[in-house]
């Protein structure tokens, strides 16, 4: 096993509305980055969650590649999201296909602050 786990936590984003609180805003810019860098999206599981009146409120959500997986979860009431990239890098180095995803969807957000992570899993390859 080798590959790269990149986290962030996601403060105060500006587009607190449709992005954040619908599932169908952020299941398409998901899966349409992930798509547009090079990833092979293999299917998607995001859950919408509704305040006391029935009103759209933060959503949870994750697509399954086949390079591994993004999570991402949003607190719209806060502006605040969490957001993980991991990808194998057995047969092939995704690292820049996963960093792109990354800073893509950290682009649409806007946050005022971004607190990332990036962690090597796994071996390295041995170099001759």
């Amino acid at each position: 096993m080798n590959g790269l786990h990149l986290i962030a936590d996601i403060y105060r984003c500006q587009p607190k509305g449709a992005l954040l609180a619908r599932r169908d805003a952020l299941e398409t810019l998901c899966v349409g980055e992930c798509r547009g860098a090079g990833l092979n999206p293999l299917g998607a599981y995001f859950y919408q969650f509704e305040d006391d009146d029935g009103d759209p409120a933060g959503v949870t959500g994750t697509v399954v590649l086949a390079e591994s997986h993004l999570a991402i979860h949003t607190w719209p009431e806060t502006g605040d999201v969490t957001l993980d990239v991991y990808v194998c890098n057995f047969s092939r180095d995704n690292s820049d296909r996963a960093r792109r995803v990354f800073q893509r969807v950290i682009d649409a957000l806007a946050p005022a602050e971004t607190v990332r992570h990036e962690v090597i899993r796994g071996r390295l390859p041995v170099e001759a």
